[in-house]
């Protein structure tokens, strides 16, 4: 017999790739890898593990991947809703941040975020907030994988004050976190409106050297692009098509206003794209038109945004808006099916962030990043199709056990690494602090 850490035995394993469904499946780990998938008949005789657990009613799956956050944003959830974007932003959203944000406060909040993440069933996420130093420190004491932004952006702030020093600071980081198992880096442009030429060409020129995901909000808006045709003369994917950082390592985020040559553009160039369904409704900013993206061989990942926006970091629950919305924006029922929604929030989130050589997906080699939802309840049950039941019908309640790298970080719904109560408790003495100097 061969020895492993951990022998999962589960009733339906999910592998993403290939598409489909293994029922009375086991998936052995050792050394936080995945081993093999075999048949739970099988599995005993050939493995012996140190930990053994029997899921008969669950289904077992790759983590989501969130790929695009504001992780430390969790604690301004519901400070500001209900405002169009820019309102919410510029009158909002920014005077807090220069009056709060500082190192504390995104530890605090990156920790809310996990906490959240984890019982939601995210094992690894891509940030974009200031201070991302403390966003990383946070993830590796809880064990979570990250991508953490380095950020970019034109006007001053607590954490930088230049371009300059924004990217200074963010290579700093990129060195010190080199050799993390869990936790990478990517630039974080913030957007085209608040990035201008000659730092972005400086970006262009850095990461021509590291070839690290850049993330950035593009076409967000139809007043973003109708501002950027009267300041520039271009739409904003134009300008930076001809900055040239339109390649295989660009993702961009929302894009809810798109032309059809943009759609062919974005396939030519190999850009990915972070549809964030929930906040775009949310902020009334328009349609991300997957259907027509995926049709045209875009890869389509998804992301929930900040939670003072969404205002939930629920990827179950943003993998069902996303499906249905497809459904409705295309106007055909059979739009981003049950597998594809989920393909969008693991494998396809993963292959955005270069990171699926090692997540996204069950397969031997692998990191065993993990989720198990229970389909027992009232609301999936009876089981005809364990896919549908995911999409459709499952909540975030219904994830049980959650895997980070062949670690088990929540257990039975119980986090093993964070202490829940004092992280609430820290949520709260924030809440408190900030509402009584809220305008």
């Amino acid at each position: 017999m061969v020895d492993v850490d951990t022998l999962i035995h589960a009733g339906w394993l999910v592998p993403i790739e290939p598409e489909g469904v293994l029922p009375a499946h086991a998936v052995a780990i050792r050394n936080g890898r995945i081993v093999e998938i075999l048949p739970s008949a099988d599995a005993g005789a050939r493995y012996r593990a140190a930990e053994v657990l029997h899921l008969p009613t669950h289904a077992v799956l790759p983590g989501f991947v969130n790929a695009h956050t504001h992780a430390a944003m969790s604690l301004f959830r519901g400070l500001a809703d209900d405002r169009p974007l820019m309102d919410w932003l510029q009158n909002h959203i920014w005077p807090a941040e220069a009056k709060w944000v500082r190192p504390p406060f995104v530890r605090d909040g990156t920790e809310l975020a996990i906490v959240e993440m984890l019982k939601s069933g995210t094992t690894c996420f891509a940030d974009m907030y200031f201070f991302p130093e403390e966003t990383a420190r946070a993830c590796l004491a809880a064990g979570m994988r990250a991508v953490v932004g380095l950020v970019l952006i034109d006007f001053p702030s607590p954490y930088a004050a230049t371009p300059d020093e924004y990217l200074h600071k963010g290579i700093a980081l990129h060195d010190d976190l080199r050799n993390s198992e869990l936790v990478r880096t990517a630039f974080a442009a913030h957007a085209p409106y608040t990035v201008s030429d000659a730092p972005l060409l400086k970006l262009r020129t850095l990461n021509d050297e590291l070839n690290l995901p850049l993330q950035m909000h593009v076409h967000e808006t139809a007043h973003e692009v109708e501002s950027a045709i009267q300041n520039t003369g271009m739409r904003p994917l134009a300008r930076l098509a001809a900055l040239e950082l339109l390649q295989p390592s660009f993702l961009a985020v929302h894009m809810t206003q798109l032309l059809d040559d943009e759609i062919e553009l974005l396939a030519q160039r190999s850009v990915h794209v972070v549809h964030c369904p929930e906040s775009n409704l949310k902020l009334a900013s328009g349609f991300c038109p997957v259907h027509k993206l995926m049709r045209a061989g875009v890869n389509v990942a998804l992301g929930t945004d900040g939670a003072a926006s969404n205002n939930d970091l629920d990827m179950l629950g943003e993998l069902r808006t996303a499906a249905l919305l497809a459904k409705a924006v295309s106007g055909e029922a059979t739009a981003l099916p049950a597998a594809a929604a989920l393909r969008m929030a693991t494998l396809n989130g993963a292959k955005a962030l270069g990171l699926d050589d090692r997540i996204g997906s069950l397969a031997p080699g692998k990191s065993a990043d993990l989720v198990a939802i229970d389909l027992s309840a009232p609301a999936t049950q009876p089981v005809y199709d364990p896919l549908s039941q995911i999409v459709y019908a499952a909540t975030r309640e219904q994830i049980t056990d959650v895997w980070v790298n062949g670690k088990r970080l929540l257990a039975g719904r119980r986090l093993t690494t964070l202490d829940e109560a004092e992280v609430l408790r820290k949520a709260q003495d924030w809440r408190d602090k900030i509402r009584e100097t809220a305008g």
